[in-house]
C-alpha cells in the first residue's frame, strides 16, 4: 500500500515539525515575560524626559537649542529598529510597510532619506531598495544595553548638527498587548512642543543650572537615546509575542492537517482492504 505508507511519512513529518513549534512557542513565552518586564521598567523614564522636552520646545528660554529649532525641510533621517530574527508572522513586515508609506511621501515632497537600521531584518531589507543607508547594527540579542546603540544615533546626531538632516524619526513596534502590535513612525527633532496647559498659558520657562546650554546639550542627547533604546525594548517585546502567537498558530494549523492526512489513510487503508476481500470473493466464486 505505497500510497498508505506515503501518507505516515508526511504525518510523521508534519507531528516532528509541530514538535519544533511548539517548543518555540513556550521559549518564546518565557522570553516574551522577561522583555515584557524590562520594556515596562524603561517606560516611565521615557514618558518623563518626553514630556519634559515637549515642554522644552514650548518653552522660550534664552538659549534656544538646535535640536528644539524647526528648519526647512530638505532630508530627513530616520532610525529603523526591527528584529534580528524571523517566524514573528508579519511583525517586520507591517513596520517595512508603514515605513516605505512615509519614504513615499517624502519622495512625492523631493525630500531626500538617510536610514539607519537597527535589526538583521531591517538591515537586510533596506539594503535591497535604493535608499541611502548611512549606519546599521544587528544581533543585539534580547537584553540590549543602551550602550550598544550609541553609534548608530551618534550618526543622526553629527548629520542633524550639521545641517546635512533636517528631521529625524524612529520606526519601530509599540507593545499593546499580546496580540497587538503597533508599528509606528514618531518625529524625534526637531523636538514637538506639547499642547499648551491652561496653567502653563503665556510664556514660560525652567529655571537652569548651572546653564542653559550645558543642561539641554545633555538632556536632549538623552532624550534620543531613551526614545530610540525604548523603541527597541519595545520592540524585543513585540517579537516574542509575535512569535508566540505565530508558533500557536503553526502548531493548530499542523494538528489540523494530521487529523486531515489520518482521514485520508484511513479510507485509502479501508478502500485496499475493500478491494482486498473483493478479489478474495471473485476468487472464490471462480473456484
Amino acid at each position: 500500500m505505497a500510497v498508505g505508507k506515503e501518507i505516515r511519512t508526511k504525518i510523521g513529518s508534519i507531528k516532528n515539525t509541530q514538535k519544533i513549534t511548539r517548543a518555540m512557542e513556550m521559549v518564546a513565552a518565557s522570553k516574551m515575560r522577561k522583555t515584557k518586564d524590562r520594556m515596562q521598567a524603561t517606560r516611565p523614564y521615557s514618558k518623563k524626559i518626553g514630556r519634559i522636552i515637549k515642554h522644552l520646545a514650548q518653552a522660550n528660554p534664552e538659549y534656544k537649542h538646535p535640536y528644539l529649532i524647526a528648519r526647512e525641510i530638505k532630508r530627513v533621517g530616520i532610525i529603523v529598529v526591527s528584529s534580528d530574527r524571523g517566524l514573528c508572522g508579519g511583525l517586520n513586515s507591517n513596520l517595512f510597510r508603514k515605513t516605505i508609506t512615509h519614504l513615499m511621501q517624502w519622495d512625492k515632497a523631493n525630500i531626500e532619506v538617510d536610514v539607519c537600521t537597527i535589526g538583521t531584518k531591517a538591515s537586510g531589507f533596506f539594503s535591497n531598495l535604493k535608499v541611502n543607508l548611512v549606519g546599521q547594527i544587528t544581533k543585539l540579542g534580547d537584553a540590549p544595553h543602551p550602550q550598544d546603540i550609541v553609534g548608530v544615533i551618534k550618526i543622526m546626531l553629527d548629520a542633524y548638527e550639521a545641517g546635512r538632516i533636517d528631521q529625524l524619526y524612529v520606526a519601530s513596534n509599540e507593545f499593546v498587548n499580546t496580540m497587538t502590535q503597533r508599528p509606528t513612525v514618531e518625529q524625534l527633532l526637531p523636538a514637538v512642543a506639547c499642547e499648551l496647559d491652561e496653567n502653563l498659558s503665556g510664556h514660560w520657562d525652567y529655571i537652569y543650572e548651572p546653564d542653559a546650554k550645558e543642561v539641554l546639550d545633555h538632556l536632549l542627547t538623552r532624550f534620543i537615546e531613551s526614545k530610540v533604546y525604548q523603541g527597541l525594548v519595545e520592540n524585543n517585546a513585540c517579537e516574542q509575542a509575535a512569535r508566540m502567537v505565530a508558533m500557536k498558530s503553526a502548531s493548530d494549523n499542523a494538528g489540523n492537517l494530521i487529523c486531515e492526512l489520518q482521514l485520508i489513510y484511513n479510507k485509502a487503508r479501508q478502500a485496499a482492504i475493500t478491494q482486498e476481500i473483493s478479489e478474495i470473493v471473485a476468487g472464490a466464486a471462480a473456484v
